[in-house]
């Protein structure tokens, strides 16, 4: 399959580098000829230095027969009238794009945009996926990180252990005897700052950050085991009233729970849209830094701050000073993954990584066949990968304990005829089964190998 990524920053080079991957010919374009050179240094993939829109341009990248254009550039006018050159000119049979800004998501939503008008298979919001990523964290909130797989069904647990944990030193096989009817099953374990697939006989210590799968129903009762807390949230306090923390605010309003919010925002004239977009949540107008306007919006009776602002250090701090007034947890939104080392110290209980989800969104709907979703975990130290079984995969008709499996992987959860189960040694995969692999990034081939991946998109 051929491929065109428009953009070579960090979501278009990670975008990249899957799909070169798995042996497509993948060209990126980008205004930025040391980006260029940096991905094709790095990856099996042609570049081109240039601007992503221009008929010529996409000429030189291989348009008239390109399968696919991917535009993930900064700017949405670029990504729109990419994907319009693309398919006027070209007719590249699938085009994708990142889009930003609100107004433009609200007119293509809401059906304004006629695909005549604005061919754009697919819309990519960064803000909706981080908005929809803010809420996993605060549905688990002793989790530092978290996705759902399997329609739903099953959820990953990032789970940092404390002295107080009750299952440490227990070697892993025996929790399974200990919580016989527990769907749960750790997969990844990150000590003393490097991420691993453990072994059955390995054990638990504190200030592990382990990765645990575990069926949607039994959530509460996996992180009660790991001694987390499971209180509900009931008051929460919003750093931030842009896109991101407006569709938070908007979200919890309409919970069923009826989770109560409260917005700070430091421009005055985004305070006011936030203000008039929301019913019950009440906005403050002033810097979430300010340890006075933390106090007025009751910091210290808040279940969660969540900061979500647009710079990574005024997050970071906003996150520190709510936890030093009271605050028991803290969220953060970070773009710069060489951040992520300070949650630690900083005492930062979850962050959320923009360009992670939206690589993540992107894959998803790349890979519109057996592949259903891809998920990053860390700073690409490993994958999750969900897909659909193969007849000619080599792990169809055989049992987990047998498949040849790389060292740094693990079958994380089985789905089969919509019913999730706890893979085991014995567990039979079979055609048709959807499996959630959680697999170190060294590992990858190796376990995209094992799914046989067949790229299908029409």
């Amino acid at each position: 399959m051929k491929v065109i990524i428009c953009g070579a920053g960090q979501v278009g080079w990670q975008i990249a580098r899957h799909l070169s991957g798995e042996k497509n010919d993948v060209t990126i374009v980008d205004m930025n000829a040391d980006l260029i050179r940096r991905a094709t240094d790095a990856l099996d993939v042609q570049g081109i230095a240039g601007h992503a829109s221009y008929p010529d341009v996409l000429e030189r990248a291989g348009a008239r027969d390109a399968d696919m254009i991917i535009a993930a550039t900064q700017s949405d006018e670029v990504n729109m009238v990419t994907c319009q050159v693309a398919h006027s000119i070209f007719a590249v049979p699938r085009k994708i794009a990142r889009l930003r800004a609100q107004s433009y998501l609200t007119a293509i939503y809401s059906d304004l945009y006629r695909r005549d008008h604005m061919p754009i298979d697919v819309v990519i919001s960064p803000e909706r996926e981080v908005a929809e990523a803010a809420l996993q964290r605060l549905a688990a909130p002793a989790a530092f990180d978290t996705e759902s797989f399997l329609h739903g069904k099953a959820q990953l647990l990032g789970i940092a252990l404390d002295e107080d944990c009750p299952v440490l030193r227990t070697p892993l096989r025996q929790l399974t005897d200990l919580f016989s009817t527990l769907r749960a099953l750790v997969v990844g374990v990150r000590r003393e700052g490097t991420l691993f697939a453990p072994e059955p006989g390995d054990q638990l210590f504190p200030d592990d950050q382990i990765y645990v799968f575990s069926h949607v129903d039994d959530v509460n009762r996996t992180l009660e085991i790991f001694g987390k807390s499971t209180k509900k949230q009931e008051r929460v306090v919003i750093i931030g009233g842009g896109n991101v923390g407006l569709s938070v605010a908007k979200a919890l309003e309409a919970h069923e729970d009826r989770i109560r919010a409260k917005v700070i925002e430091k421009d005055r004239r985004q305070a006011e849209i936030a203000a008039d977009a929301l019913e019950r949540t009440i906005v403050l107008n002033g810097d979430g830094l300010d340890i006075n306007l933390l106090a007025e919006a009751n910091i210290e009776r808040a279940d969660a701050v969540l900061a979500v602002t647009d710079d990574d250090k005024t997050n970071l701090l906003a996150a520190v000073r709510a936890k030093m007034a009271g605050c028991p947890m803290a969220i953060c939104l970070v773009n710069d993954p060489s951040l992520v080392s300070l949650m630690g110290a900083l005492e930062v209980d979850a962050y959320i990584n923009p360009r992670a989800t939206t690589v993540s969104s992107i894959l998803r709907h790349v890979r519109h066949g057996r592949v259903r979703g891809v998920y990053s975990i860390g700073d690409a130290e490993a994958e999750v990968l969900e897909a659909q079984v193969l007849s000619t995969s080599p792990m169809s008709g055989k049992r987990v304990q047998d498949i040849d499996f790389p060292e740094g992987a693990l079958v994380g959860a089985v789905m089969k005829a919509g019913k999730v189960i706890l893979p085991r040694g014995d567990t039979r995969i079979e055609e048709g089964d959807m499996v959630v692999i959680f697999a170190l990034s060294a590992d990858v081939p190796e376990v995209e190998r094992l799914l046989q991946v067949s790229i299908d998109f029409f």
